[in-house]
């Protein structure tokens, strides 16, 4: 019943349904040779890979926020983390993401597309379905660069503030022991912010820098697939 507990089972249940979006359609086509995926089933995956991918975003931010509160109003803790609190932060959490995803993929149906189409990717990314699009794609991109600005930029610059004002609680402690402790509380989750920012920006600075389809998919793998699959790894040595 601890918040960071159900948090982290939100968390995990996230990862398992933004891993579950892509690769089961990976492997099929691996198996079977086969890379078509209809437009329906195009326009789904892209709904709920934007759902959880932002979800990841905004539960590692809470997160931070748990983490904050934990080593910098330690006495104010159980307060404040209250399981209202808690449900009230992963509920608006769930509410903004499938929004902002209902909203991009209404966008996405409002534009025109050729009869084949080929992706180069191995899931329907939204910016390779915009970059495709016959039609005037003007908006789709203010909308998205708009979005992943404000939904990204946002619930990263909360982590930031987050970590600022622990480090400096931390610098503040006499005892070694002391810091250490406040430390390792945040340890696991440092690791897992890591590793998700590091790879979803290497993905799309790779792509801009190289203008390659090719290694951008190469490099998509790593977020939607290595950072879930090593999120419950690093929780789990630290529990």
């Amino acid at each position: 019943h601890q918040p960071m507990f159900l948090l982290l089972c939100n968390l995990s249940f996230v990862d398992i349904c933004f891993t579950s979006t892509t690769v089961p359609k990976m492997l099929t086509n691996i198996q079977t040779q086969s890379h078509v995926i209809a437009y329906e089933d195009c326009i789904t995956q892209v709904y709920f890979f934007v759902l959880f991918a932002g979800l990841d975003d905004f539960l590692l931010t809470v997160m931070a926020y748990d983490r904050f509160v934990a080593i910098c109003h330690p006495l104010h803790y159980t307060v404040i983390m209250n399981p209202r609190l808690c449900a009230l932060l992963v509920l608006v959490s769930w509410i903004t993401s499938a929004l902002y995803s209902l909203l991009q993929s209404l966008m996405v149906l409002r534009l025109s597309f050729c009869a084949d189409l080929e992706i180069p990717h191995f899931f329907c990314e939204l910016n390779q379905m915009i970059q495709l699009a016959c039609s005037d794609t003007f908006l789709n991109n203010m909308v998205m660069y708009f979005g992943v600005g404000l939904l990204g930029g946002g619930p990263f610059l909360g982590i930031l503030c987050s970590y600022s004002k622990i480090v400096s609680s931390i610098r503040g402690m006499s005892s070694a022991q002391g810091k250490h402790k406040a430390f390792s509380t945040c340890g696991s989750h440092l690791s897992v912010v890591s590793l998700f920012y590091c790879t979803s920006l290497g993905v799309y600075l790779s792509s801009a820098v190289t203008h390659s389809s090719q290694s951008s998919a190469v490099a998509s793998v790593m977020y939607t697939v290595v950072t879930p699959m090593l999120n419950p790894v690093v929780y789990g040595m630290k529990t």
